[in-house]
């Protein structure tokens, strides 16, 4: 008997790969293959492991075709799969949360202190030879300790940085659209009176069309003059432009990003732009953290090939 084929759109570490191969017929398309090739390559799956940057559309669903059961997605959001095309074909949808919270909101709390401190800008300094010279004061920075931090989104990520920040003696604000159960010392505010009081704003929502650029020109022009903006989830939740011009213009003194509109594509004008720390979106990238993304990633195919509930539904 034929074992059923899953098709891995993307690269998946050993820890998911040896449980789903001792099982499966196992393809791994690999990162960076053209589009073209993964619609050839998931006809017949039973099964698609999907990395972030890869659209699960109705052309890839239709690609793969009637044996296709479950999209397991590998990561905590879902924003590129096509939900209710999945559902009209009856398919379950699964993520990866949870295992990713830790590395995620210690790399929030890094890029609060990279950009607070200009660790960017001052590492430029010493590698183009410009610290001679420099005056005592001007390169003064902002402290996190006794700082007032913003969460917007106080789930599991949001929660596990106001854990993190509980050394620095912060004061912890939230703002959160759903209601929010917990013993964490941190006070509940609208998104406006958080912004108008956070000296650093760290966003944690999931995406959403209505969560699109929950940072704009008017949310981004509440915030104190001097504050300092990080998004480790998702590139559309922020207003790309209107984040250069407060950047450029005030009220921002800095930003630390992991996640751009359009990535991995930046545009120039944020590149070059000294007062920010701009990553690759490595927010998990822990080689434990995808470890456990790979093995969740993995469980919740079995799950649901064996005829299981898996792990970690989405639908």
């Amino acid at each position: 008997m034929t074992a059923p084929r899953v098709v891995v759109a993307g690269s998946l570490r050993e820890a998911g790969l040896a449980p789903l191969r001792e099982r499966y017929d196992v393809d791994v398309v690999g990162d960076g293959a053209p589009r073209e090739t993964v619609l050839e390559r998931v006809a017949g799956a039973r099964a698609i492991v999907a990395r972030p940057g890869i659209p699960v559309d109705e052309a890839l669903l239709d690609a793969a075709g009637s044996e296709l059961a479950v999209v397991s997605n590998f990561g905590v959001g879902y924003d590129n799969v096509d939900l209710d095309a999945a559902r009209r074909r009856g398919l379950r949808v699964t993520n990866t949360p949870g295992v990713l919270s830790a590395a995620t909101a210690e790399l929030a709390v890094t890029l609060m202190l990279a950009a607070g401190r200009r660790v960017a800008e001052g590492d430029a300094i010493v590698r183009a030879d410009r610290w001679p010279g420099l005056g005592r004061d001007e390169f003064l920075g902002r402290s996190l300790v006794g700082a007032t931090v913003g969460l917007i989104g106080f789930g599991r990520i949001g929660q596990t940085v106001a854990e993190l920040l509980r050394g620095f003696d912060a004061r912890i604000v939230y703002a959160d659209v759903a209601e929010v159960q917990t013993e964490l010392e941190a006070q509940r505010l609208e998104l406006d009176e958080l912004l108008a009081v956070a000296d650093f704003v760290s966003v944690h929502v999931a995406y959403t069309e209505e969560a699109r650029h929950l940072i704009g020109a008017r949310t981004l022009g509440l915030m104190k003059p001097g504050a300092i903006l990080v998004n480790t989830s998702r590139g559309a939740v922020v207003d790309t432009d209107a984040l250069i011009a407060a950047l450029r213009d005030g009220p921002l003194a800095a930003a630390g990003l992991d996640v751009f509109e359009g990535e991995p594509d930046v545009p120039a004008a944020l590149r070059e732009l000294p007062n920010t720390v701009l990553l690759p979106h490595i927010g998990s990238a822990t080689a434990a953290t995808r470890d456990a993304m790979a093995r969740l990633a993995a469980d919740n195919v079995i799950a649901v090939l064996e005829g299981r509930e898996p792990p970690t539904p989405v639908v």
